[in-house]
This record gives C-alpha cells, structure tokens and sequence, in this order.
C-alpha cells in the first residue's frame, strides 16, 4: 500500500512539475489542456499546489459559452 502511495505523490509531483515548466513559458493553461497535455484531471489542486511553493498563478475565466478558468504565471 505504501508503494502505491509514494507512486502517486511521484506522479503529482511530475505533474506539477510539467506544469510548472509550461506555465514559465508565459502560456497560459485550462483544465483540459492540462487533462490532455499531463494527464491531470485537478489541475485547481496542482495550482493551489504551486502557490503555496509561492509561484503567482493568476486565474482569469472563460466569459462566453462554458465557464472555465485559465491559468496564468505572473512574474
């Protein structure tokens, strides 16, 4: 059980990582981009995740049709 534990903090960690990186890139990042691009499905967590490490992730959000929200890194 402990492996399958550590495995998955691994992942989240790789994953944050990713996004990290894409984020440096001064593009911006949605939730399915993130599914599709990292296979993330809670790319809010991973966010929340990086602002506590204090990266400035600036959240704006779809105003026409769906609502979702965008991630952007501000430096």
């Amino acid at each position: 059980m402990e492996n399958n534990a550590l495995s998955n903090d691994l992942s989240l960690d790789s994953q944050k990582d990713s996004i990290l990186s894409y984020l440096q890139t001064g593009r911006s990042l949605s939730p399915l981009e993130a599914l599709n691009m990292f296979n993330c499905l809670r790319l809010g967590a991973r966010i929340s995740d990086l602002r506590k490490e204090g990266y400035n992730i600036e959240t704006t959000y779809n105003k026409t049709g769906k609502r979702y929200a965008k991630y952007i890194l501000k430096h």
